[in-house]
């Protein structure tokens, strides 16, 4: 074996009682937990925003960031219920490249775990304070939800990570919303399968106990646009699309059917600036449809306070070092267009 063991990880417990999560700061995220799920239940007819940087790598540029979001959820309470994409773990297809705050701290120096779920958890609390939002985070380590359980409201499950049993199983744990994205191959009976997956109880060894789940009916399908075997950048946020697998999700007799749509990925074909108007057009087919109005609650979008994206080795505040952003000043205008379409 060529494993070498550099530092044993704390566990959860520990992590929690070292940066623990004030009286205040829990009421702030069960207030905000029953908001979420009323949406994706249908007890709410807000609409569900999941924005923010495609990855989380610098924390102040992070509590700018959210500041600046719960301006606008104020504006938009009405309609709108915004959510924090703050991802600390980053998937990468060939294992090359930036691998996210879990990782590495400070991208510019070597890995070092220990201080990074610490450094996580300290960035999601310090979220809540700065802003009254909890953020959603995406799930690409099964164990490392056990750090931020009780700081989430929103988990995503991504493309390369949807047919894992262990995803699947973990999320049938949960208490919070979880979108299920389809994979990277667009078959949508995978995503389907992995929603009924998460809804059911299980039994499986979780963070080295056997435990039992009794099934999470707030999982939910995330689309997100898919590549063909060419490596093309194939759609499914169009009206046929949604029409379509909204029917199959109904006839299937999953609890809370809701999609949610991801505005960027292989729906923009990688192209930020696109996502305003793959918006519009959602929202546009809400409007025409009554199956699409009560089932999609939702969109994830990218945004950050500069647009684009730079290297690694970037220095520009607030500029992506992962996939390219949408700009604030887009952002906030959409969210407010957003508002008036709902």
């Amino acid at each position: 074996m060529s494993f070498r063991h550099i530092q044993r990880m704390p566990s959860s417990d520990q992590i929690i009682d070292e940066i623990s999560v004030s009286a205040e700061l829990a009421q702030i995220k069960q207030q905000r937990d029953q908001q979420i799920s009323a949406v994706l239940t249908g007890k709410s007819d807000r609409f569900l925003v999941i924005i923010g940087p495609c990855s989380a790598h610098h924390d102040d540029a992070v509590y700018d960031y959210v500041t600046r979001l719960a301006k606008v959820q104020e504006k938009v309470k009405e309609r709108l219920v915004l959510v924090p994409r703050i991802y600390t773990n980053k998937p990468r297809t060939t294992g090359e490249g930036y691998k996210g705050m879990a990782h590495q701290p400070d991208p510019r120096q070597k890995p070092d775990m220990v201080k990074g779920v610490k450094m996580l958890r300290w960035m999601h609390l310090k979220v809540i304070q700065e802003s009254g939002l909890t953020a959603a985070d995406e799930m690409l380590y099964p164990e490392n939800y056990a750090y931020l359980a009780d700081l989430l409201s929103y988990v995503a499950v991504g493309a390369r990570s949807v047919e894992n049993q262990q995803h699947r199983l973990t999320n049938s744990g949960l208490d919070v919303p979880t979108g299920m994205k389809n994979p990277t191959s667009g078959d949508i009976s995978v995503m389907l399968n992995a929603i009924k997956a998460a809804q059911m109880p299980h039994v499986f060894i979780y963070n080295g106990w056997e435990v039992d789940t009794g099934g999470n009916p707030l999982a939910h399908a995330v689309v997100r646009g898919f590549t063909d075997k060419q490596g093309q950048h194939i759609t499914n946020y169009h009206y046929e699309d949604l029409s379509r697998l909204a029917g199959v999700y109904h006839e299937s007799a999953m609890q809370n059917p809701a999609i949610v749509v991801d505005t960027n990925h292989s729906n923009s074909g990688k192209c930020y600036d696109q996502q305003p108007r793959i918006a519009q057009e959602i929202m546009s087919n809400r409007a025409y449809s009554s199956l699409l109005k009560t089932t999609v609650k939702g969109l994830m979008i990218e945004s950050f306070i500069e647009e684009g994206s730079q290297s690694v080795e970037g220095t520009v505040y607030g500029k992506s070092i992962t996939d390219p952003c949408l700009g604030w000043d887009a952002s906030e205008r959409l969210l407010l267009d957003l508002a008036d379409l709902v």
